[in-house]
């Protein structure tokens, strides 16, 4: 694994914006981070040019200016987190954007099997996984939660890539023993155990101590194994202690088919429960149909959602109640989805979350009933989806006191925002590597934010770092 930034501290000055809660953004203004060798915050100072930091902060940390990498934000530029994708399915990107008019099942068979079957190819795994990580990382995704395919190589491989490009992923060699077409199948469960073994050993060979890649347990859904298989998982996540993702209610078809494989269970989630799957590393993705009970179950055992709003709707899954499971202390973080979702932005999945949550009061929508204030309540504000982006993410991984924001013990995941400023002179032609934000200069910052939310996209995203590596940066006209 490549050192963090060659080995030498880093000292970054300019605006920070982070969550400081759910509700709350930070902006920090002129203010020094210090990013020590093993990409940690080791400070944080307000008020701070770089001859105050060599002069105040270099000392008591015992650096030597001449060893340490500056990074100066401009003034139309922030720092911010970097995004943390609790849900994708990287051996799906080639078919972003190809859902037609299926719904979940339908689409499975019709899209999703056949592609992923076909990166048995290492070659051609190689070439998808190595775009979708670029991609990903170039929309400031700095964490992912991976699903790969049925395939041991190619699932290593996806882990080796994200090592040697330095993103912080969670990678899953996906189980399924039945549901699934013939080619595509687990022969028995003890066939994905074993498979499941030879990647954890793979990635714990390559990344000792999951400092940056870690192997998750990955049961596609419930659907797709069977008893046996699922309590063998339960089995080994009980061993190893590792992070387990799957899906859960996402849509209604499904649920039934949960019904009728697993009748003795009282809901989808039980299901989980039963093997011994549910719990505090367990990340479930989508839940949009979770009942009352289901939803407690799900508190009470600690698990984790992946609210993915861009596939809900793109193949017509429904619409999640994110304030519904936040109030009931279940963790929401944000998942693209691919390719459910149709784009590898977290950014957009931040306001597709808002729009999600206002369609759900609107006419016809799950809440219209409600009282007005219970109504509004129900909307989810921009600080509010960046939380999910960030904190929310994190903790929905199990690293919510390693990323997610700028403190001091943090490690420095982080992107470089740029805004286009728009001056009195500017010419025509400066437009397009900004990109779709134009900024007048007489904005507050959470203008700012706002219009970067709903308009922003990677040309917005300048620089990219991930445990103080810097992994991408955007290649100026």
């Amino acid at each position: 694994m490549a050192p963090p930034n060659n080995g030498k501290n880093q000292l970054i000055l300019g605006t920070f914006i982070h969550s400081r809660k759910l509700d709350e953004l930070q902006y920090l203004h002129n203010t020094a981070v210090c990013v020590d060798t093993s990409g940690k915050i080791v400070a944080i100072e307000p008020e701070c040019d770089q001859a105050k930091a060599e002069s105040t902060l270099f000392p008591r940390l015992r650096w030597s200016a001449e060893e340490v990498m500056v990074t100066v934000g401009k003034d139309s530029q922030f720092f911010f987190p970097g995004f943390v994708d609790t849900h994708l399915h990287a051996s799906q990107y080639p078919n972003v954007g190809i859902f037609g008019k299926s719904t979940l099942l339908d689409w499975l068979n019709t899209y999703t099997f056949p592609m992923e079957a076909s990166l048995s190819s290492l070659p051609k795994a190689r070439r998808v996984y190595t775009r979708c990580i670029r991609r990903t990382l170039a929309h400031g995704t700095t964490t992912a939660a991976y699903y790969a395919t049925i395939h041991v190589e190619p699932t290593n491989l996806l882990a080796d890539l994200c090592l040697s490009m330095g993103q912080r992923a969670f990678v899953g060699r996906v189980c399924m023993d039945q549901l699934g077409p013939a080619y595509y199948l687990d022969e028995s469960p003890e066939q994905a155990i074993a498979a499941t073994r030879a990647t954890i050993d793979h990635i714990r060979g390559i990344d000792a101590n999951f400092d940056l890649v870690s192997p998750i347990i990955t049961p596609r859904f419930a659907p797709a194994c069977s008893a046996d298989t699922m309590r063998q998982l339960g089995e080994l996540q009980r061993e190893t202690e590792l992070p387990v993702q799957t899906h859960v209610s996402e849509n209604a078809g499904e649920i039934a088919l949960v019904r009728e494989l697993f009748p003795d269970s009282t809901s989808y989630a039980d299901v989980y429960d039963r093997y011994g799957l549910l719990g505090e590393k367990m990340i479930l993705a989508h839940a949009v149909h979770l009942s009352e009970e289901e939803a407690d179950l799900i508190a009470r055992r600690g698990a984790k959602v992946s609210h993915c709003p861009c596939s809900n709707s793109a193949i017509t899954s429904g619409e999640a109640r994110v304030r519904w499971m936040l109030e009931k202390g279940i963790g929401v973080g944000l998942g693209t989805d691919m390719s459910g979702g149709y784009s590898p932005s977290v950014l957009e999945a931040a306001r597709q979350a808002s729009l999600v949550s206002n369609h759900l009061v609107m006419p016809g929508g799950k809440l219209h009933e409600l009282p007005q204030e219970e109504r509004e309540k129900a909307k989810l504000s921009v600080e509010e989806v960046l939380y999910l982006a960030t904190r929310g993410g994190a903790e929905v991984v199990g690293l919510r006191d390693k990323i997610g924001a700028f403190e001091v013990g943090m490690e420095w995941d982080a992107q470089l925002i740029g805004l286009g400023m728009v001056c009195e002179e500017a010419a025509e032609d400066d437009m397009e590597d900004e990109g779709n934000v134009d900024v007048f200069g007489w904005e507050p910052w959470d203008e700012r934010v706002a219009k970067w939310v709903f308009n922003g996209d990677d040309r917005n995203t300048k620089k990219v770092w991930v445990r103080g590596r810097l992994v991408h940066e955007r290649k100026e006209n």
